[in-house]
Order: C-alpha cells, then sequence, then structure tokens
C-alpha cells in the first residue's frame, strides 16, 4: 500500500512545486488574460451555458438565485476565470520570472508599481462589465481602508474602539460640504464658488480636510480615555459615535437627517484604488516604524513599554489620531462614491461590519484585514438573494472562526511586499 501511495504523494508534491515557482507577476497576468477573455466570448459563452447574463459576482449570485444553474456558472467560472489563469500562470512562468528578477534588481520600488498596475488593469477590465462590479470594487476598497485603520487600533494597540462609524460620518460630511459648496451649484449651498472643472484637482484636498477632521474628533476622545486603564476606550468611543449621529441628525445646514445628496462624481474607480493603495502602504510603513513596535509593546504590557522609556500615551494617541484620519478619508471617498450620505448609515450596523471584517480577517495584519474586508464583502454581495437568512450565515460563520481561530484567519503576520513581488524560480 505504502509503494502506491508514494508515486501519488511525488505528483502532488510536483504539482505544488509548481505553482510555488509561479511569481505574483504570472499570476496577475493570468488573471489579466482571464479578464480579456471575459470581455471577447464571455457574452457568448454565457448564452451557450443557458445562463441569463454574464455572472457578475463569479456566478455566486446566480447559483443562489436559480439552484439549477449551478453547473453552467461553475463550468462559467472554470471556463474564464481558473483554467485561462492557472494556463496563462504556468506556460508563461520562465519569461515572468525572469521579468520579475529583472525588475526587482532594477527596484524594488518600480517592481512594486509595476506589479499594481498590471493588477489594477484586470481589476479594471473585470468591473467594467458591469456598473454593480464597479459599485462592488469601489465598496471593497473602502472598506480595506476601514478594516486597517480600526486594526491599526483594535489589533496593534490592542484597544477596543467603538468610535470608528462616528469618523467616517465625520470624514463624509466634511469631504460632502467642501466639494458641494466649492464646485457646484446647490439648493443648499448656493452658487458654486469655483468652476466645477478645479473640483477633481482639489478633491483630494477635501478627502485629506474629512480626515484631519475625523482626528481631530479622535483627540477629543483620546485625552480623556488614555488618562486611565481598562475598557474606558469602549465606552467612551461607543458614546463618541452616537453624539456624532444625534448632532449630525440636528444639523438642518447639512440636510439633518433627511441626509446629503448630490455629490460630484469624483470618486472614480481609479481614485478609489490609489487611495486604497497608499493608505495599505501608509498604515503598513507605521506599523512596521519604531513607533509600530512600541504600539506593539504597549499591546503586550503596558507598564513594561511605560519602565523601558516608551511615551505609552503619546503613542496609543499618535495611534489612535492615524487610525481615525483613514477612516475619515474613507468616509469622504464613501459620500462620494454613493453621491449621498445619510446619518443612519453610521450607526451600529456599520460598526458591526467593520469589526466583523477586523476580527475574521485576523488582528495585527494587514494581510488579514485585507483578506477580511474582501471576503467579508463579498460574501455580503453573494448571499444577498438569501435576504433574510444571509444575517444567520454570516454571523454562524464568524462564530465558526472565533471559536477556531480566535485571532482570526491570517493573525500576526506581517506585510512584506519584497516576498510578493520577488522571483520564485
Amino acid at each position: 500500500m505504502k509503494n502506491t501511495d508514494l508515486p501519488e504523494a511525488g505528483k502532488q508534491d510536483t504539482f505544488r512545486t509548481s505553482l510555488a515557482r509561479i511569481p505574483l507577476l504570472g499570476w496577475l497576468i493570468g488573471a489579466l488574460v482571464a479578464v480579456l477573455l471575459e470581455h471577447l466570448t464571455g457574452l457568448r459563452l454565457a448564452e451557450a451555458l443557458l445562463l441569463p447574463k454574464v455572472p457578475v459576482l463569479f456566478g455566486l449570485v446566480t447559483m443562489l438565485k436559480t439552484p439549477l444553474l449551478i453547473p453552467s456558472s461553475v463550468f462559467y467560472v472554470l471556463l474564464i476565470y481558473i483554467l485561462p489563469t492557472f494556463i496563462v500562470a504556468r506556460l508563461t512562468r520562465p519569461l515572468t520570472n525572469r521579468l520579475s528578477a529583472g525588475l526587482f534588481n532594477l527596484s524594488p520600488a518600480v517592481s512594486a508599481v509595476i506589479h499594481l498596475g498590471v493588477f489594477y488593469a484586470a481589476l479594471h477590465l473585470w468591473s467594467e462589465i458591469s456598473d454593480y462590479r464597479v459599485l462592488t470594487v469601489k465598496l471593497t476598497l473602502i472598506a480595506i481602508m476601514l478594516t486597517l485603520s480600526l486594526n491599526l487600533i483594535n489589533g496593534y494597540m490592542g484597544e477596543f474602539s467603538c468610535s470608528h462609524p462616528g469618523f467616517m460620518a465625520l470624514g463624509a460630511y466634511t469631504a460632502s460640504v467642501f466639494t458641494l459648496s466649492l464646485f457646484t451649484d446647490s439648493r443648499m449651498f448656493g452658487t458654486a464658488v469655483f468652476q466645477a472643472g478645479y473640483g477633481p484637482f482639489l478633491f483630494p484636498a477635501a478627502l485629506i480636510l474629512g480626515g484631519f477632521t475625523a482626528a481631530a474628533g479622535a483627540l477629543i476622545i483620546a485625552i480623556p480615555s488614555f488618562r486611565t486603564r481598562g475598557d474606558y476606550l469602549a465606552i467612551i468611543s461607543l458614546a463618541f459615535m452616537f453624539i456624532v449621529k444625534s448632532m449630525i441628525e440636528n444639523m438642518e445646514v447639512i440636510g439633518g437627517p433627511r441626509g446629503l445628496g448630490g455629490q460630484p462624481d469624483y470618486a472614480n474607480l481609479p481614485a478609489v484604488f490609489v487611495w486604497t493603495v497608499l493608505c495599505v502602504w501608509m498604515i503598513n510603513n507605521f506599523v512596521q516604524s519604531v513607533l509600530g513596535k512600541a504600539l506593539n509593546a504597549v499591546r503586550d504590557d503596558e507598564t513594561a513599554a511605560d519602565a523601558m522609556t516608551v511615551n505609552t500615551r503619546q503613542t496609543k494617541m499618535t495611534a489612535f489620531m492615524f487610525g481615525a484620519f483613514w477612516a475619515g478619508i474613507a468616509g469622504g471617498l464613501f459620500a462620494h462614491v454613493l453621491r449621498y450620505v445619510n446619518p443612519a448609515t453610521f450607526g451600529i450596523q456599520n460598526l458591526a461590519e467593520v469589526l466583523a471584517m477586523v476580527y475574521f480577517g485576523g488582528l495585527n495584519s494587514v494581510y488579514g484585514s485585507i483578506v477580511g474586508a474582501v471576503s467579508m464583502n463579498l460574501l455580503g454581495e453573494a448571499l444577498r438573494p438569501l435576504e433574510i437568512y444571509k444575517w444567520i450565515i454570516i454571523p454562524l460563520l464568524l462564530i465558526l472562526v472565533m471559536i477556531f481561530r480566535p485571532a482570526g484567519l491570517i493573525a500576526f503576520k506581517e506585510f512584506n511586499v519584497r516576498n510578493l513581488i520577488r522571483p520564485r524560480g
């Protein structure tokens, strides 16, 4: 029996080794070819497989809506995505390894930018199939920013904050008032101050202003919270979230409970993608810096960190405000993606969703935040046809993760760009 099992085990090891030798660039080029194939043949293949239209979310929505179409959806995903990606990545392995080696030796930064360019090209082409895909991608990218910024506080700092919806609301309304009052003619704010053509160029200023407003709100929480130790941050931050929501609901000048709409369409896919990349890069650099290591020391043992001359209060306040800053920017993007913002959006449900993404993906991990945000967002969209049952399945999944992986799926893992883009051959 053992002798017959050995060749099979050897084949499996050879297959795994073959896959491991394909560099990231090879997989990205394979994905790009797959989405190009979908543009060229997707509609005809969907008709041949008796699908009503091209599956918008890898066939998952179609499977849940019409179970009889499960075989057709599986074949579509297999023929359009899985097989082309694998075949192209496998066949181009020698070429992509040489390219990866040349780019990496030239400059890791240039190599990273080229990898991002190929990834964005594939993402852009995939989302172009339908407006629903574009919206899903934008909201998923914003979710990555929110999850990372909250993980900085709840994971790397080891505190429990409930104020992220409040920070997001401050950023969303600040950025919205900036763009609506300066670049659009509206009934609420009157005639535009500047020509609309300047808007896209000054949109980053609106987002940064929203980020600073959120950071100022974080300072209000941090001053009393970090004078003490314990669970005071959770209580104060939860109160802050309700205060911000109530304050906005009672400010008729910005729409009150009716919300604020008509934001200019500045948050296109390239803009959201660039801001997400900046967020991942800056937060990853922050957690790997001396300040980030000090933050981990504070989380593990605040008394010992204080004895080792770490200014624990200043470290926590800096990290808390930095996380709030990115939550504010995410809020500004969110408002301009939906082109409408309402105070009811920034309540307990929003807090639960962000916390679920953080703890599902993994604490103290940039990888975990990305995986948690992407998986929970796509899962939520895929389960939408199940309506109320969606809110039974997702909590059950979270409970299972908390039982078997208490720290999340990918916890305490550093995000190393060099390891991602280096050649594998």
